[in-house]
């Protein structure tokens, strides 16, 4: 389950320094990664949804900042 964590948390902040990218340059890290394949673009999104949906679960169900309080 901490790799899952670690590996989500590593693919959401790739796909947000490719997004820093694409807002400075205007070049799209993804489209050119997926060579403008539409299908395989849609297809790594989705995998950015599902990294976001795991961490939002591992955050509500392990409340890794309660001792923090």
């Amino acid at each position: 389950m901490k790799l899952t964590t670690i590996l989500c948390c590593i693919v959401l902040i790739a796909f947000g320094l490719g997004a820093c990218i694409f807002a400075l340059t205007g070049f799209d890290v993804l489209a050119a990664l997926t060579f403008g394949d539409p299908y395989l673009y849609r297809a790594l999104l989705s995998l950015a949804g599902v990294a976001a949906l795991w961490l939002t679960f591992w955050l509500i169900a392990f409340r890794p900042t309660k001792p923090l309080r």
